[in-house]
């Protein structure tokens, strides 16, 4: 008999409840397995079953936008079949309207030729000797008229001209007007104290060396309080000596190795100074397309003055003016534009390059490169003869601009004694109470006494003072001399 062995019975054991749980754990896979599948199907057909209904719901959408489309095309169709048939109607009465105007025409011409066979009878002439005859008569007629219509047309467009000249120019100038300021050779430099004129000159005078030496100015420094002149025919180095002294007077530390730095920064600000100041002149002008360094000259006129106005202002204000003219009489408006803005650049060079300013600055257009038509502007500007519209208008627009009083033609100073010399010449003569230079001193309103003189002395007094202006005042243009005789009663009610 076999013996039970206890261990192998234990061991046969343990793996037969392994395979139970084994068998059990695969059965609740695969029934989760299952369960997942149903409810993926599940998900699926609804899925399914939602696409379906959204495609009918889209496929009806567009049956019934199709039917739309079908019915409206049908309307259409049977819109143009009605247009046809009208048209045809109507085409088949204007045949046979052609057709009757046909008949007439041919009627009327019988007509006409029977008539004119009755006329030449009557007449003794041919039609083509009536035709003739008839032609040369109103041919001298007509000789006659357009002499006389030429004659007043000359007249009328003579007179036309000169006042659309008069309002081409008077429109130009109200529709531009700048400030007139006076004409500078030396700048102020204001102090904190009179010590500093001390530290300015510095131990024998290293510190004002350095600075004239470096800036290339005079620098003036005397008894006035507070102040320091500053003197250079070159305006941009002027102004960089301003700038200079400015930020030595505000640092305090004024010595040899400070001064070269302040210096240094002054000039590059200036250069910064002057481009942007050129381009801002060209963006006035509405003047594109030009050089950099054509825009940096522009820039150094800023600091320029000519007769007491500012060359930039004034570059600027030809520009406009000229394009305005240009406008109104039809020449080419870029061309008068930039030749005015540019007229004057040969001024930014004139400390450095001897000649005249418009050979100068025309010159400079020829080397960058500006329109012929620009350079000519430029060239011509103070000819006698100019080749071409716009170097007029470029002329004309210049001498607008400085012929105002104060403007070029004389210094502010200048133009304050001459308006007093007027006032002075007509306050000369006896029975003047007052006299007052207006008008820029184009008229002088003197008024006089009226127990003093009569209205026949008033109108000798005119002429006396005109004279007087005359003989004695330089003055440009003339001068129109009012004498005012007025009589005032005053009572007072009580």
């Amino acid at each position: 008999m076999t013996r039970l062995n206890p261990f192998k019975f234990l061991a046969d054991l343990a793996g037969a409840g392994r395979l139970r749980a084994a068998r059990e754990e695969s059965e609740r896979a695969l029934a989760a397995v299952e369960e997942q599948k149903r409810q993926m199907l599940l998900e699926a057909r609804e899925e399914s079953l939602k696409v379906r209904s959204s495609m009918e719901t889209e496929l009806r959408d567009r049956r019934k936008e199709l039917q739309t489309l079908e019915k409206r095309h049908s309307q259409r169709e049977e819109g143009l079949d009605r247009k046809i048939q009208s048209l045809d109607s109507k085409e088949r009465a204007l045949e046979a309207t052609e057709k009757g105007l046909d008949g007439a025409k041919s009627e009327l011409e019988e007509i006409k030729a029977q008539q004119l066979k009755q006329l030449e009878e009557t007449a003794r002439l041919t039609f083509g000797e009536a035709k003739d005859l008839l032609f040369k008569k109103s041919e001298d007629e007509m000789k006659q008229e357009l002499a006389r219509r030429y004659y007043e047309l000359e007249r009328e467009t003579k007179e036309e001209a000169d006042q659309n000249a008069r309002k081409v120019i008077t429109l130009a100038i109200q529709r531009l007007a700048s400030d007139v300021v006076s004409s500078h050779t030396t700048s102020v430099v204001h102090l904190p104290s009179d010590d500093m004129k001390g530290r300015l000159i510095g131990r024998e005078g290293r510190n004002i060396k350095m600075i004239e030496s470096l800036t290339g100015v005079d620098v003036i420094i005397d008894d006035t309080p507070e102040i320091v002149t500053i003197s250079c025919f070159d305006p941009v180095r002027r102004e960089t000596a301003r700038l200079a002294l400015q930020n030595l007077v505000q640092d305090g530390r004024i010595q040899p190795a400070r001064i070269e730095d302040v210096v240094g920064r002054a000039q590059k600000e200036m250069e910064e100074n002057i481009q942007v100041e050129g381009e801002k002149a060209t963006l006035d002008a509405a003047v594109a397309g030009l050089d950099p360094e054509i825009m940096k000259l522009l820039g150094r006129l800023k600091y320029r003055y000519s007769y007491g106005e500012n060359v930039l202002m004034h570059s600027v204000e030809v520009s406009r003016i000229a394009g305005m003219l240009a406008g109104e009489i039809g020449a080419n408006i870029e061309v008068s534009k930039a030749g005015g803005l540019l007229h004057d650049i040969g001024k930014a060079l004139t400390h450095e390059v001897t000649g005249p300013h418009a050979e100068i600055g025309a010159e400079i257009a020829k080397r960058y490169g500006i329109h012929p038509e620009v350079h000519r502007a430029i060239m011509e500007h103070h000819d006698e003869e100019r080749g071409s519209v716009e170097a007029f208008l470029v002329a004309a627009a210049d001498a607008i601009s400085a012929a105002r009083p104060g403007a070029r033609k004389e210094t502010l100073e200048q133009y304050v004694k001459r308006l007093h010399a007027l006032e002075e010449v007509a306050t000369g003569f006896s029975g003047v109470e007052k006299a007052f230079a207006i008008q820029a001193g184009r008229e002088v309103r003197v008024m006089v006494k009226p127990e003093s003189l009569d209205d026949y002395a008033a109108t000798m007094l005119a002429r006396d003072v005109a004279k007087k202006i005359t003989d004695d005042l330089v003055f440009p243009g003339q001068i129109k001399v009012t004498v005012i005789r007025e009589t005032r009663s005053i009572e007072y009610a009580r």
